[in-house]
């Protein structure tokens, strides 16, 4: 009967604390909902920058997860910088593309960044090879626009450049308020949990604390992840080595026409002599050398023959 009149009395209680707490996250259909102490708004931004408390008191402020609070006079208010995420590409014409590499490099480490990926590639032209590289690298946000300008001045040319960024100061601050009515509700379900009368009960509340803690955790994470982003800026950079020109294909050169010779019957008449000339010359030429050189050097061996023939040749006498 008491484990009844319990279970009832809390099941009143969260019912009436459902109704009354209209800033508390939505629970999923099987929950019980808890009663969350009132947070208060967070404050309102102006121009970027947060309107001025009304209440009087001692400025104090504490700061959780990147998130400072104004707790002078009483009440908490955020104060939230901006958190912007920041990204950036950059395409840049180099002389020399392994230089480029290195002046990169030592860019990133001066900043305080690091190299999250890197491709590197050869294509031929004309016969050689060039090199071509994509890197995308992370920076520090109050680093971004020096890293762009550091980058710059790596280039002959700056072929192609963009910047984007994104706004996600609102989205931060919904998630710190729906962790505070998430965190006020896992401790009223403690609470609960002490005044469990029976193991079924205990099971209950203990299963329902669970699922609180996994929202819990998943707005956490959801607030490092924006806190990561907008904390360093990510700028990809192609890197295109300068080519030379191709030299011109030379023109193949047309041989010019002859130009047609006029006939001359004298030309004739003196190369006709001139040929007649050298004919009996090499006829001349050609004697002498036969009755100086061949002559003596066939008519001993021809001789012999003939001798020896009419040897063979003469009849034995009767």
């Amino acid at each position: 009967m008491k484990s009844r009149l319990l279970f009832v009395t809390v099941l009143a209680a969260l019912v009436l604390a459902a109704c009354g707490a209209g800033a508390a996250p939505t629970s999923a259909p099987g929950y019980l909902d808890f009663e969350a102490p009132a947070t208060e708004a967070p404050a309102q931004f102006e121009g970027g920058a947060p309107l001025p408390s009304s209440q009087e008191g001692e400025a104090k402020t504490t700061t959780e997860n990147g998130v400072t609070y104004d707790t002078g006079g009483g009440t908490e208010a955020l104060i939230v910088e901006r958190m912007v995420i920041k990204n950036g590409e950059i395409r840049l014409l180099v002389k020399n593309s392994d230089v480029a590499l290195d002046g990169l490099t030592q860019m990133v480490g001066d900043v305080g960044g690091y190299i999250v990926s890197s491709q590197v590639w050869f294509q031929e032209y004309n016969g050689e090879n060039y090199k071509y590289a994509t890197i995308t690298v992370s920076v520090p946000a109050d680093q971004f626009e020096t890293s762009l300008r550091r980058l710059r001045n790596l280039a002959i040319r700056v072929l192609n450049e963009s910047a984007s960024g994104e706004d996600v100061t609102d989205q931060y601050v919904d998630l710190q308020s729906e962790l505070t009515n998430l965190e006020a509700t896992r401790d009223r379900i403690k609470t609960f949990l002490d005044q469990a009368q029976n193991v079924d009960e205990a099971l209950r509340i203990n299963q329902q604390l669970s699922e609180i803690e996994a929202q819990i955790e998943q707005v956490k994470g959801r607030m490092n992840y924006l806190s990561d982003r907008s904390s360093f800026s990510t700028i990809a950079v192609s890197i295109e080595p300068e080519l030379p020109p191709i030299p011109p294909t030379p023109t193949p050169t047309l041989m010019p026409t002859p130009t047609p010779i006029a006939w001359n019957p004298n030309d004739t008449w003196k190369e006709s002599k001139e040929t007649l000339t050298s004919a009996y010359q090499n006829i001349i030429d050609f004697a002498i050398w036969f009755g100086v050189v061949i002559l003596p050097i066939l008519l001993p061996p021809a001789l012999i023959v003939w001798g020896l023939w009419k040897l063979l040749r003469r009849k034995p006498k009767a």
